[in-house]
């Protein structure tokens, strides 16, 4: 079971009512305990909730609660023994509101002045270490002696702590050291496992470098499906969670039939929790579990966008916990789905340290990147694009077996021209060089947007001085300016021309397909490669 923490002020967040709802729909064994201390740091209660006590809230999530003296021990520790119980016996979730009072600041900077006097006064005869010092005595369970040898012992600890504190090391900062920190190492352990890694494989045309491999024809969204059916298999800790992926088998039916294989405790509807899920997902990793989380669209995600850049991308750097954790993004336009179903919001997470994102283009890396995605013991926010799922095919190994996170390929070497992109990018660049038979493409799928494949990127501007860069994000703010900014930094004197980058418009996804056509960066392509060509 688990306990968690918060004061009054927390509960406005919605992270606190979906944190309660996924408890109880789950019938999960969660111990919630407000600290309800009368002010979110200068914020009075009354201006914070209307309700007569936050404990009321309970029922409305059909959980049980109690509010109690949080400032007596006893009434404290009772409390919570009996409500263990209860969680434990029932397999619920409860909810238990503490009644207590903060006698200094929020922090040493904001003070006590936003407080009556008149408040103080009353809580300091309320005083929890004092009072409970008090009953000790009168039981005759510890004498006034006892009381100072007991002070005198926790004060001499204190200051010995202190010394050791004072005397420590002075802090010599590596930068090496500091962004080796930023991921967790990942560690071999089932190595009875046959895993089979293809490097620089073409888009066409896969080689293997086992012998006995059976290649078979797959769809995007086949490849996708077969790779996290793999895994599952594979990894009896890894847990699927989403909306509707459980008897309905997802929006784009990439886990229809899981249910009937692996249950219901690996393969989970979740409710319309986007933060909750992604906090639980983290809480799994905590306890040893994998988890794959799936975003209906991955404009939805924007719900849960603290537990990703806050929660799961830091929590290694912090304190050394993996987050096994992958995000499952289908995204992308194309289809007519509007602004709110159409988003590229690769770019969001490609400035978060802690986090790896890859966006495959064919079936086969798509196969291989997620099974290398639930592998990897961080945070991988992994994007499929929509448009691909029915449309691509390719040749797939039918094996498990991984593709290596952060290695970009090559799709076609040339001398004129360098396009580096990544998802339907690379199937517009494609497309495109096949109808101009005067100008040698250079193509390069980056897979992976972080960490980045700096080496390809500078090999692709060398051969050819001339770069283009393409994605269906939106210009302002897109990766593109990102990796335009490092070419001409680092590669310069290789350049024969301006950067230039083939984007999205800036404006929302339009729902109409004409306009969305338009909207698109292949609208773009033709004369932004005219332009390049005629520097």
């Amino acid at each position: 079971m688990s306990v968690a923490f918060t004061g009054e002020g927390g509960t406005s967040e919605g992270d606190f009512h979906e944190a309660l709802n996924v408890a109880s729909v789950w019938d999960l064994p969660v111990i919630f305990i407000i600290e309800n201390n009368g002010y979110g740091l200068s914020t009075p209660v009354n201006e914070q909730y209307r309700c007569e006590s936050l404990v009321d809230r309970a029922k409305g999530y059909g959980m049980e609660g109690v509010k109690i003296d949080g400032n007596n021990i006893l009434t404290v520790i009772n409390t919570v023994k009996g409500v263990r119980e209860y969680c434990i016996q029932q397999q619920k979730p409860y909810l238990i509101e503490c009644m207590t009072f903060r006698m200094r600041g929020h922090e040493e900077a904001s003070g006590t002045k936003y407080v009556p006097k008149e408040l103080f006064e009353e809580w300091v005869q309320k005083d929890p270490v004092k009072n409970y010092e008090q009953f000790l005595v009168n039981g005759e369970v510890l004498t006034a002696d006892d009381v100072s040898a007991i002070k005198e012992e926790l004060k001499n600890y204190i200051e010995l702590e202190l010394q050791v504190a004072y005397g420590a090391a002075t802090l010599i900062p590596g930068t090496e050291e500091e962004l080796k920190d930023v991921y967790a190492t990942k560690k071999e352990k089932d190595a009875g496992k046959k895993i089979i890694v293809i490097e620089n494989s073409s888009q066409r045309e896969v080689s293997l470098s086992t012998t006995g491999s059976s290649l078979r024809e797959k769809r995007f969204i086949d490849a996708i499906k077969e790779g996290l059916y793999q895994s599952m298999q594979h990894h009896g800790s890894l847990i699927l969670m989403g909306q509707d992926i459980a008897e309905y088998g997802g929006a784009f039916k990439i886990t229809e039939g899981f249910l009937n294989e692996f249950g219901k405790a690996r393969v989970r509807n979740t409710p319309l929790c986007e933060s909750a899920v992604l906090g639980a997902a983290l809480g799994l990793s905590l306890e040893g579990f994998k988890t794959m989380v799936e975003m209906q669209f991955a404009d939805f995600v924007s719900a849960g966008f603290n537990q990703v850049v806050n929660n799961l991308a830091k929590i290694h750097y912090r304190w050394g916990q993996n987050a096994d954790v992958v995000v499952r993004m289908p995204t992308g336009g194309g289809v007519g789905a509007g602004p709110f179903h159409s988003q590229s919001t690769e770019a969001w997470f490609v400035h978060v340290p802690g986090l790896k994102v890859v966006y495959p283009s064919s079936p086969v890396d798509a196969k291989g990147l997620l099974i290398a995605a639930i592998n990897d013991p961080n945070p991988v926010m992994y994007f499929e694009h929509k448009a691909l799922y029915r449309s691509i095919s390719g040749q797939v190994p039918e094996e498990y077996y991984e593709i290596e996170i952060g290695k970009a390929k090559w799709i076609q070497e040339g001398e004129d021209i360098s396009i580096i992109t990544y998802g339907s990018g690379v199937h517009q660049a494609h497309e495109y060089a096949q109808t101009c038979s005067d100008i040698s493409f250079d193509i390069l799928d980056l897979r992976t947007l972080l960490p980045l494949d700096y080496p390809s990127i500078k090999s692709s501007v060398a051969r050819t001085g001339k770069v283009l860069l393409l994605h269906e994000d939106t210009l302002t703010g897109g990766i593109g300016g990102e990796i335009a900014a490092w070419i001409s930094e680092h590669c310069f004197e290789m350049l024969d021309a301006p950067v230039i980058r083939c984007a999205s418009l800036d404006t929302p996804v339009p729902f109409n397909t004409d306009l969305e056509k338009n909207f698109m960066a292949s609208a773009r392509l033709d004369a932004c490669v005219k332009k390049l060509i005629g520097y």
